[in-house]
This record gives C-alpha cells, structure tokens and sequence, in this order.
C-alpha cells in the first residue's frame, strides 16, 4: 500500500508537470498567435503603402446637427447615424461624362509662349481665283535647348602720366556675372533647377550637355554648383530669419541619406527639418545630423505664436511653453484609423466618417469663402461638438479594443494630443492638418529616388537651401530658373540691406518677365 502510495504521489507530480508544461506552451501559442497577427498587420500595411492608393479613405460630406457637448445618448444616437451613412455609401453612383474637348483646346498657354503664324498657298495656280477663307491649323513647336560660348571682350585704357609720372586704368565692368565661375548665371540656374525641381542628377544633365556639344569636366561642373551655393547662401539666411519670425509655422521633418566620409561602406541618416510660414508662403529647409528635439528648440527659442506640427515626441517640449499654442494634425489621426480599418473595421469606419465631417466643414468655408470671424464661428458650433463627440466616442470604447491592436494604438494617439487637436478651432488662420508642410517636403522625397543621397554633409545643407527657395518660388507662382537667374545676376552687385528684394517672397513677379 505505501508503495503505491509513493508511486501515486510521483503520478500527481509528473501531472502537475505535464500541466505546467501544458500551460507554458498555450501561453507561447499565444503570444506566437499575437506576433503572427501583428507581422500578417505590418505586411499588409507595407502592401498597402506599396500597392494601394496613397490618399486616405475619404467619404461623402454629410455632417451632424450638434451643436453642444454630446451626452451618452447623443453618442450612440450619432454612431447609429455614422453606421447608416457607411451604409449609404455602398449605393450606385451614377454620373454625367463630359463631352471630350476638341484637340488643342484642352491645352493652356502662358504669354510667355511665343506665337508664329505662318501662311501656305495651295500648290496649284490660284490666279484668278477668289480666296473664301482659311482653316487654321495649331501644331506645338519644340526648339532644343543650345550652349552658347560668350566672349566678353572689356576695353582697357591708361590715362596719360601726371606730373608724379602716375597713370590710372579703366577697364569696361562685368555685370551681371559670377567672378571666377565660366558659367553664366543662366547656366547656374538651369543646373539647379534641373536638380532640385526636374530630379536630374549631375550625371545625367553631363550626358545632356555632351548632346549639346559640350565634354565638362565632373569636377568643373561640381565646382559650378558650389560656386553657386556660396553665392545665394546670404539670401538663404535671411530667409531663415523671415520664417522663424512669423507667428503660424508648421513644422515637419524627414530622412536623407548623406554619404559618410567616416565609414565609406555606409550612408548616416540626416534629416530635414521644414518650416512653412502659412500666411506668407515663405519655406524654410534646414540640414541636421539627426531627429532629436534639440534642433527645433534651438531654432524656436524666440518663436511666439502657433506651432502645427504630426504627433512626433519631439515636439512635445513645445507645450509646456506659455508662448506657443500647439496645433495637431488630423490628417495623421485619419492615417491611424485608416490604417486601422483592417483590424477593428467598426470603430474605425465611425470614427473616419466623424473626420470627413470636420473636413467637409472646412471644405465648405473655403469654397463659401468666409470671412476670418465666420470661419472661427463655424468652427466653434459645428467642429467643436464633432470634436468633443469623437473624444467621448474614444473614451467609451478604448475598453473594449486591445492596447497594443492598430485600432488601441490609434485611441492613444489621440487621447495623448487631445488638446494640440483641438486647438486648430481657436483661430480662423489655422489649418485643420499639417498637409501644406508635407507637400513642400514631397520634391526632397522625388529628389532622393533620384539622387539616392546627398555626397556630403556640406552638400546636405546646400540642398536644403535650394529646396528652401524652389518650394517658395512654387508658392508663389514663380518660375524657380528665371527667379534664379535674376537672383545670381543681381546679388553680386546689391547691397546687404537689399538682398531681401530677392528672395522669392518679396520679388516683384515684373522683374522676372
């Protein structure tokens, strides 16, 4: 009997083991279940960004009628709405075509465009004929571009000696023109622009210039561009200087890989950083070595006013001072949820169909054209209790998602910036998103599939100047080659005091025609 006792009692204990066992391999299932759902999330997201539309959902522009804080019923009654509007959205859509323009018209031309019109006979005799109209027909023309070498030939001249046995030179002056550089400042600015607006690297604009006739030298051609940045590098500091002053700046940053002389089999990851003046137009690109906060707070220790910038940790340090109203994004909170749509398709669809409303009365202002005081109005009664109504909705519901699930993540994106994402309601200046920042930085992301990285850290910030100027030029509604070209003929021969007039915000548009 004790022998059995003993024997059942080692029974127990290797149960209780197999149980132990049993219990740690459920437990491994299941965080191997949850990182095999995670990865099946990430892979989708990566097919997503490689494979699928880049704009995000955006839905009809129906909006809700409230207009105070929501109650508990208000907000069930509101996702009831929400659901039956995503309902709607699967209907037929049908539309009107319109009828296809005939050839030709559908092309606009500038007057900058030169206009020809040249008169053709008929082959046969026409004598004695009587001529009962013409029909005219447009063809587009196309001159190829051409280098050509320019000698200026400067007259020299002595005066005669005076009594101390003195003479004075004079020769003719070079205006308009680069000392020590043989290209022209035409020259500059097509290179330039031909990079940094059209994507061409050197190289290829070299191969260019040999189908013109011309064999440049690598190194010549380089020492042009540098030639070329030491010269506008005056104007790209005042340009600094009038963005950092203005009072709504909308910051964002992003990669650019820079070859590292240190570790030749490598690229170190800088950054740029962009700040877009909204209300004067004026873009500001400036290089870093890295993506920390120090870099901004260096440059907005002075900064008064509204700061819109993505929910980067980074610009957190920003809210903690007195001065400065920090405003989210909420095109990055429609990207989360987007984002989310896979994973928690409830939520997510509510939540968007919420966004769109915000969007849409924005949409509305700006088609109506309302005043500055109508705009914070509309605000004020119709965004607002939208806003408040999402920030209910997340609280109610965070419970019931997992923390660490797309559709968690993205309840604690906003729950943590709640007040930066309200604060664009506060004044009828600021925008609802960071979009504007973004779309200035889109050239730097076109540059770099081009490019592939910048040579130098030198060379990053001499990008950072050119993409600084051509964004404002494009704000502006200025052609970047003949702002440049004037800029480069002017700046040698002006003032310090004004060197201002030529940035591409202050110059006269006349000029440049």
């Amino acid at each position: 009997l004790g022998q059995q006792k003993v024997e059942l009692g080692q029974q127990k204990v290797e149960l209780a083991k197999k149980d132990e066992e049993l219990y740690q391999n459920r437990k491994q299932i299941d965080v191997s279940s949850k990182k095999v759902d995670e990865q099946a999330f990430r892979i989708k997201e990566l097919e997503r960004m490689k494979f699928g539309h880049s704009r995000e959902r955006f839905v009809d522009d129906h909006q809700l009628s409230l207009f105070n804080p929501p109650k508990d019923a208000e907000v069930e009654a509101a996702v009831e709405a929400a659901k039956k509007q995503i309902e709607a959205e699967e209907e037929t859509i049908t539309y009107n075509r319109r009828k296809p323009a005939p050839r030709g018209e559908g092309i606009t031309f500038s007057g900058e465009v030169e206009e020809q019109h040249i008169t053709i006979e008929p082959e046969e005799n026409v004598e004695g004929m009587t001529c009962i109209g013409e029909e005219v027909t447009l063809k587009i023309n196309y001159q190829p571009a051409k280098l050509t070498k320019v000698y200026y030939h400067r007259k020299k001249y002595i005066t005669h000696e005076d009594e101390s046995g003195h003479c004075v030179q004079h020769i003719a002056p070079l205006t308009g023109e680069i000392d020590k550089c043989m290209a022209s400042p035409n020259l500059l600015a097509n290179i330039a622009v031909s990079k940094f607006v059209d994507h061409q690297p050197l190289y290829r604009q070299l191969k260019i210039f040999e189908r013109y006739g011309a064999k440049i030298p690598t190194s010549t051609f380089e020492s042009w561009v540098r030639i070329c940045s030491k010269t506008l590098r005056p104007l790209y500091d005042i340009q600094k200087l009038a963005v950092l002053q203005q009072e709504y700046l909308q910051v964002d940053e992003s990669p650019i890989p820079v070859l590292d002389h240190d570790n030749p089999k490598s690229t170190h990851s800088g950054f740029m950083w962009v700040y877009h003046a909204v209300l004067s137009k004026i873009v500001y690109f400036e290089y870093q070595k890295g993506r920390g906060g120090k870099f901004p707070r260096e440059n907005l220790k002075d900064f008064k006013g509204y700061l819109q910038t993505d929910g980067y940790a980074g610009y957190l340090q920003f809210e903690e001072r007195k001065e400065i109203t920090h405003v989210g994004c909420w095109a990055h909170v429609r990207r989360k949820f987007e984002h989310a749509l896979d994973n928690d398709q409830e939520h997510a669809a509510i939540i968007l169909q919420w966004i769109q409303q915000l969007y849409a009365i924005e949409r509305k202002a700006k088609e109506e054209d309302l005043s500055p005081q109508d705009i914070k109005a509309i605000r004020m009664d119709k965004s607002l209790p939208i806003i408040n109504l999402i920030g209910k909705y997340i609280i109610q519901e965070k419970s019931h998602v997992l923390p660490q699930s797309p559709m968690g993540k993205a309840f604690a994106y906003c729950t943590d910036r709640w007040t930066t994402l309200s604060n664009y309601v506060l004044s009828s200046q600021l925008n609802i998103d960071n979009n504007l920042v973004e779309n200035a930085i889109r050239p730097l992301a076109l540059g770099r599939k081009n490019y592939l990285f910048a040579g130098s850290h030198e060379a990053a910030e001499d990008i950072a100047m050119y993409y600084s100027f051509f964004s404002t030029c494009r704000l502006h509604d200025l052609n970047p080659e003949k702002w440049l070209t004037y800029a480069l003929q002017h700046i040698t021969d002006a003032k310090p005091s004004e060197y201002v007039s030529l940035l591409p915000s202050n110059i006269d548009p006349d000029l440049l025609k």
